[in-house]
């Protein structure tokens, strides 16, 4: 385990990445850190599919190695990396920016296109009085996009990306049938008076 740790994997990664065109440091420093992670136990996945005689003893121990080789080098990492001047001072950043997953959030992203016989061309964003939480968060025409006001006009061939809350899916779906089959009358009809 002690020769696998800190003899077999550095040195398979400093093999590894010969003509990579990193530095020694750099070398020294992703020999260190190792394979770890997803990637062993995804290759050690292969002969487990395989069917392969001892495959689940060796995904096992895959398994066991990748933990505790992560446990014993993960937090010596920013040491080694100092040590070895690999290690860059992070900029400052006036921004952050992260792809927020809709399921994390509970919403679903619905696409909607306005056919050529839908009573939603010429109704106005605002119009829609979609529920709480719901909205039209970006209208694709003719190949260009662009984000919507409530007073910007629908048109025929009009694809809408509309981000609704999960549990207001079904009215968010509802009313925009009512909307597509009554256009600017179902403004009125069967709408929330407290919405809008």
């Amino acid at each position: 385990m002690v020769v696998l740790t800190f003899v077999a994997r550095p040195l398979s990664v400093v093999v590894s990445s010969i003509g990579s065109g990193l530095s020694a440091r750099e070398k020294t420093f992703l020999s260190w850190a190792g394979l770890r992670g997803a990637v062993p136990v995804v290759l050690a996945t292969i002969p487990y599919a395989e069917h392969v005689e001892s495959s689940r003893r060796l995904f096992d121990l895959v398994f066991v190695l990748v933990v505790v080789a992560t446990l014993l080098t993960g937090p010596t990492l920013p040491w080694v990396a100092k040590v070895l001047r690999v290690a860059r001072r992070s900029e400052p950043r006036g921004l952050d920016v992260e792809v927020a997953p809709l399921e994390r959030i509970a919403a679903d992203l619905l696409q909607v296109t306005i056919s050529p016989v839908s009573k939603m061309h010429g109704v106005e964003v605002g119009e829609l009085r979609l529920p709480v939480g719901a909205s039209v968060s970006m209208v694709i025409r003719g190949g260009r996009t662009l984000v919507p006001e409530r007073r910007t006009v629908l048109r025929h061939g009009d694809d809408l990306l509309i981000v609704t809350p999960r549990d207001a899916r079904e009215d968010t779906e509802r009313r925009l049938r009512e909307v597509s089959a009554g256009g600017r009358l179902a403004q009125w009809l069967h709408a929330d008076p407290g919405k809008g």
